[in-house]
This record gives structure tokens, C-alpha cells and sequence, in this order.
């Protein structure tokens, strides 16, 4: 049974998609069956991962959307035992055209139902916003994994994320937890960084993940060339934190 995360936080370049792409083929590589899913419309890990978002004919869109199924969408990467669920652009349109439709908060969970028997782990990238499409990851979801990165204010831009997640809970997936808080860039020259993840472990203690990713050029390159870290530079510090991120999250325990 696939335990199913969703990698969320309403701020933009905290690092939510190279955490979703590489996290994933991370878990592949330990030979865990994966199924990463592209839930923004930016389709940021659909590009990231290697795939060509003009030559695709059906997306997540049209599965939320009722008009195809999860077979029809599910296409595989360079990596074997990773597949993907890719976005594009018109996936802007499903919180207006879904807004008046009822049940509109369970559509990807709807989608996805068949999937969790096929994989390990299911992967969710999120849009930087708290939309319909979070709110339907999040109540897709067995956990949420939230990148925070270490930078000034980035501890007072969670608490708008944990009063979702709260209300999450109590009116549509109360089985949600918090799998994990992942500190992202890293940068061990600098006071700053050091403070947030010393405030971070303060706050939040045992959710805080022992890996931090840290700034590397070459985890900021791969997405240009359509790869995972691990297929780029899998002798990199980047490559590295998630291989090491990746045996943190087997470990955790989430409960389904």
C-alpha cells in the first residue's frame, strides 16, 4: 500500500519541486516503487524530470477533470521504478471550473485511489499557493513533507501552511500528519542559516529532518537539463543530501 506525500508550502522557491523530483528518484534508486506527481500548474517536475510537456496528449488535468483514467496519464522516466503523473499549463483552470462542483476537494484523491495498491510511494509536488489544488493534495495525502527554507522570515511563513493543514484535518483527511519539515539551502557560511535551523529544531523538534539540503550549483543546474540530481552529478553534495533524505524517510513511520 503506497504511503502518499504531499511536498507543500504556500511560498514559492523554498525548494518543493527539487525535493519532489529528486526525493522521488531517490526512493526509485532504493528500489522503492514511486509515482511522482506533478500538481502545479508551472509542471516545474514534469519539465525537471526529463519530460516534454508538447508532446503529451492527456495530463493530471484531465484526470481531476473526470476525462481520463490514471493508466492513460501515467508515464515513465529515465529511472526505473519512477513513474509519472505530469501537469501542464491547463491544470490553472481546474480551481474555476471545479469551484461550484461538489466534492471538488477529493478529486485527486479520486484519482489516485487505484494507485496506492501499485506503488510504494506516491510523491506530490504542490503549487506555491494554498489553492483548491493543495487543498486536494493535502487530502489525498498520508503525510506532508514541508520544505523550509533557511532564510530570514521562513519560520513565520509557516504558520499559514499549519492552520490549512489544521483544517485539513478536522473537516476533510483527519489521518494527515506531518511527515516531516526538510531545511532547504543551506548555506553554512552564514549566520542566518544556522539560526533558522536552530529555531526550526526549537520549534518543531523530532519533525525536523537530520538531512539538510544545502546550496550546490549543481542541484540548481539539473532541472535545466531535464534530469534528477542523481542522474547529473550523483557524485555531488546535492545528490548526496537526498540520497540520505530518502533512507531518513523510509524510516519514518506513517501511519495509513
Amino acid at each position: 500500500m503506497a504511503k502518499i506525500i504531499c511536498i507543500a508550502n504556500q511560498k514559492g522557491g523554498v525548494g518543493k519541486t527539487t525535493t519532489a523530483v529528486n526525493l522521488s528518484a531517490a526512493l526509485a534508486i532504493y528500489e522503492k516503487k514511486t509515482l511522482l506527481v506533478d500538481c502545479d500548474p508551472q509542471a516545474n517536475a514534469t519539465t525537471g524530470i526529463g519530460l516534454d510537456k508538447a508532446r503529451l496528449n492527456q495530463t493530471l488535468y484531465h484526470g481531476m477533470m473526470g476525462e481520463a483514467g490514471l493508466d492513460d496519464l501515467v508515464v515513465a522516466s529515465e529511472i526505473n521504478g519512477l513513474k509519472v503523473l505530469p501537469s501542464r499549463v491547463e491544470l490553472i483552470g481546474f480551481d474555476i471550473e471545479m469551484l461550484s462542483q461538489p466534492d471538488r476537494e477529493m478529486a485527486l484523491k479520486r484519482l489516485l485511489a487505484p494507485a496506492r495498491s501499485d506503488y510504494d510511494y506516491i510523491l506530490i509536488d504542490c503549487p506555491p499557493s494554498l489553492s483548491l489544488l493543495t487543498v486536494n493534495a493535502m487530502a489525498a495525502a498520508d503525510a506532508l513533507l514541508i520544505p523550509l527554507q533557511c532564510e530570514f522570515y521562513a519560520l513565520e511563513g509557516l504558520s499559514q501552511l499549519v492552520q490549512t493543514y489544521q483544517r485539513i484535518r478536522r473537516s476533510l483527511n483527519p489521518q494527515l500528519e506531518i511527515v516531516g519539515i526538510l531545511l532547504t539551502m543551506f548555506d553554512k557560511r552564514t549566520n542566518l542559516s544556522h539560526q533558522v535551523a536552530e529555531d526550526a529544531a526549537a520549534h518543531f523538534k523530532e519533525l525536523v529532518f537530520k538531512t539538510i539540503i544545502p546550496r550546490n550549483v549543481r542541484l540548481g543546474e539539473s532541472p535545466s537539463f531535464g534530469k534528477p540530481i542523481l542522474l547529473y552529478d550523483a557524485a555531488s553534495i546535492g545528490s548526496e543530501s537526498y540520497f540520505s533524505l530518502a533512507r531518513e524517510l523510509i524510516n519514518r513511520s506513517i501511519v495509513n
